[in-house]
Order: structure tokens, then C-alpha cells, then sequence
């Protein structure tokens, strides 16, 4: 049994220190509590309360929910097929630096958690936010194809540290209105899903590699 344990922990080492590659991301995560899904703890955190049917407490469980989670810092993984906000950016052939963009908008139940409240939608009803970029070095043995294959393929992941501060409305198209949760996005540490291979970590506002 031990023999098999061993085994086990040798095979899994590896991918546990590129998931750690940066401690300064790792410090952040393990400070943090686990989100268990952020569908139900954005609809808690907003408290869908409209309609005959909600129950009467609804407005007040939604408002001791928040009180609770305002200013607590927590951490998800956004897996690889749930990562559409991850795409390639501008590339370096000269240096073979590459970049990633982040759209900070994290869809979940009936509404999403952002980066700061936004403030307009496009013309699809769709809330605007700025992009965070995210920069990287390509490792030995990749090119810009193999890079931009990672995307279209659903192949990168995002680990997130962030802390939720409160509810943001904006006007739905065709009537009604939109919710979500305008957080403090501490950390975002990308990696390729498989592999465990760092690819960018946007750490405190700024791009970590530019600091």
C-alpha cells in the first residue's frame, strides 16, 4: 500500500508545482475560502426576491448572506469549457512574448461576477468591461499556432482569488434588468488545463510579469 501511495505522490508532483509555480499566487489561494459553485452564491449574494412565489424572507436571507461574504476573500477554478472570457492576444515574433485577455465578467446562475460594476452593454444587451491582459514567454517546443489551438480548443483554465463587495443592476434589452456582483479580482493565475502549465497571472491590478 505504501509503494502504491508513493507512486501516486511521484506521479502527481509535477503538476502540483506548476500549479504552484508562482507562491505569491499560492500564499493568495491558500488564505482563501473554496467557492463550491458560483451559480448558487451569486443568487444568494443578489437574492432574486421578485415574483408571487419568493419566499418572504428572501430579502432579508440575501442581505445576512452578504453581510457574510462582504470583504471575505474566496477562490474558484473556472474550468476549460467554462473559460470563454480567456483569449489570445497580441504576439511577439521578435521576443516571443504573447498576451492573454481577460473579459472579468463570470457568468453563473442567473447572473455574473465582475471586476469593478459596469457601467453600460452593448448592443446585445451584454454588460461592458475592460479587458485585463496578462503576458507570457512561449515555452520551448510551442509556436503561435499551438498557442492560439489552446483557445478554440477550450484547453486553458483560470484559478481566481477574489473578494465580493457588492450588487450592480443595469437595464436588460427588451425590458427588465440584469444583476450581478461587482468583486475585488485579487488574482487571476491562467493555466494550460492539461498540463498544469503556467501561461499568466494578473496579480493586484497589474500584470505580474510587468511588475
Amino acid at each position: 500500500m505504501n509503494r502504491i501511495l508513493l507512486a501516486a505522490a511521484l506521479f502527481l508532483a509535477p503538476a502540483l508545482a506548476l500549479a504552484d509555480a508562482d507562491p505569491r499566487f499560492a500564499k493568495l489561494r491558500d488564505e482563501a475560502e473554496p467557492l463550491g459553485g458560483l451559480g448558487t452564491f451569486l443568487d444568494k449574494f443578489v437574492g432574486a426576491c421578485d415574483g408571487p412565489f419568493v419566499d418572504s424572507q428572501c430579502k432579508a436571507n440575501a442581505e445576512a448572506f452578504r453581510k457574510k461574504y462582504q470583504g471575505k476573500r474566496l477562490y474558484m477554478i473556472v474550468t476549460e469549457d467554462d473559460a470563454s472570457m480567456l483569449t489570445p492576444g497580441p504576439y511577439s515574433l521578435g521576443t516571443g512574448e504573447y498576451s492573454i485577455n481577460i473579459t472579468p465578467f463570470f457568468p453563473g446562475g442567473s447572473s455574473a461576477l465582475t471586476h469593478g460594476a459596469p457601467k453600460k452593454t452593448d448592443g446585445n444587451g451584454n454588460p461592458i468591461l475592460p479587458y485585463l491582459t496578462v503576458t507570457g514567454d512561449m515555452p520551448a517546443g510551442w509556436n503561435l499556432q499551438m498557442f492560439n489551438r489552446l483557445f478554440s480548443t477550450r484547453s486553458v483554465r483560470a484559478q481566481i482569488v477574489f473578494t465580493p463587495q457588492s450588487v450592480w443592476t443595469l437595464p436588460k434589452k427588451g425590458g427588465g434588468k440584469s444583476h450581478g456582483v461587482t468583486a475585488r479580482i485579487e488574482a487571476i493565475f491562467i493555466t494550460e488545463g492539461r498540463s498544469g502549465q503556467a501561461m499568466g497571472l494578473w496579480l493586484h491590478g497589474k500584470d505580474a510579469k510587468k511588475r
